[in-house]
């Protein structure tokens, strides 16, 4: 009898501790996780362009005539107007150039009287045949060239008046003086290599950017008119992004596109103008032209709702049963912290915003609902 009563309580004790076993087992922990669905809106890309700055006029300052560097009226980086003196080189020998054809010309004039009397002296004799007509005719003609002598001389005072202008250098346009590499007393010519500085008119500065042929056709179809000069009108202002990364204060328009594209680089260029009253911007600046794109019924997801790998990225979409199901997504630009979807996500689709890295493929957890937001109010979650 004490051997089946062994038995029946060496049982009843292994249920017990077997029961036992199965209340000790924890339940895996749901987390709760926030989670919002998607909405479509209208967003604008933005894609920077590199971009050259260039005053509306930019000169080289030279010589017109040789000689030596008298005066130098204005210092590095002056701004100055039109008309307003820069050089002066040494008018001596221009002047007295100028004074012996003045001279010149006297002499022909006084050659003209000479000529004039002697056919005004011949006209009687040859009507009463006292001489013949070939002296006549003789005197005529060299009155004539008399004449033209007259008409020479002129011409060599106008020039040498010209070259005499030409010692005094004057601002051609309003502008900005470049640097100054010629000195006082230094012996100027055309003929020198550097120029005596460079002007620079950037009351307004044209921005030159590039094209690639994908875009040049993305830009064509994107505005309407029949003409390339009809669209550049129909394109809204531009913003010019400078070196240190601030935007421009002022918008630009694009107002030029170049007749044909660069073989070497399969680029074709553009112009903007944007206004510089202040005159912060300067002929060699460089910068990025940022142009917009609008995108009807665009899917923002935030940067910090994905994941990154191997080059491709994810986010963590709702499936049935409160499970996350890890999602490829494409992307085809940034608005702001958000990525603009291409592909992998649409409208009504529900993602979480964070605590991805404890998740994983299938995982279930306990969504914390968000009211329906535009992509707007996610990207900034």
């Amino acid at each position: 009898m004490k051997t089946p009563i062994l038995l029946l309580l060496s049982v009843i004790l292994l249920a017990a501790g077997c029961a036992g076993d199965k209340v000790q087992v924890a339940e895996p922990v749901v987390q709760s996780l926030p989670v919002a669905a998607l909405e479509s809106n209208m967003e604008t890309t933005y894609v920077d362009y590199p971009a050259s700055i260039q005053g509306t006029v930019d000169l080289e300052i030279r010589p017109q005539v040789s000689g030596t560097l008298d005066q130098i009226y204005v210092n590095e980086g002056a701004q100055v107007q039109k008309g307003q003196p820069l050089f002066k080189i040494n008018e001596l020998p221009y002047r007295e150039a100028l004074n012996n054809a003045k001279a010149l010309l006297h002499a022909a004039q006084a050659a003209v009287l000479n000529a004039q009397l002697e056919v005004q002296k011949l006209t009687p004799l040859v009507q009463n045949k006292v001489v013949s007509d070939f002296q006549l005719k003789s005197a005529k003609a060299s009155f004539e060239v008399a004449q033209a002598n007259v008409e020479q001389a002129r011409a060599g005072v106008a020039a040498a008046q010209i070259n005499l202008g030409y010692t005094l250098i004057k601002a051609p346009v309003n502008g900005y003086i470049g640097r100054l590499p010629k000195k006082q007393g230094s012996l100027v010519s055309p003929a020198d290599p550097a120029a005596l500085t460079s002007l620079s008119d950037a009351h307004e500065v044209h921005v030159y950017f590039s094209l690639g042929e994908d875009d040049f056709i993305g830009f064509n179809a994107k505005y309407p008119g029949k003409t390339v000069a009809e669209r550049i009108k129909n394109v809204p202002g531009v913003s010019l992004v400078l070196a240190d990364e601030q935007v421009y204060g002022q918008k630009g328009k694009i107002d030029m596109v170049d007749g044909q594209f660069d073989k070497q680089t399969g680029s074709i260029t553009l112009r903007a103008t944007f206004a510089n009253a202040q005159g912060l911007l300067r002929s060699g600046n460089t910068g990025k032209i940022r142009l917009g794109l609008d995108h009807k019924d665009a899917v923002l997801v935030p940067q910090s709702a994905t994941l990154e790998m191997q080059d491709k990225i994810f986010v963590f979409a709702m499936a049935d049963s409160n499970k996350v199901k890890k999602t490829p997504i494409t992307v085809m630009g940034k608005v702001g912290n958000s990525y603009l979807i291409k592909d992998g996500l649409k409208s009504g689709d529900q993602i979480v915003l964070s605590g991805l890295d404890r998740l994983q493929e299938g995982q279930v957890i306990h969504p914390e609902k968000q009211v329906a937001k535009t992509a707007e109010k996610v990207a900034k979650l």
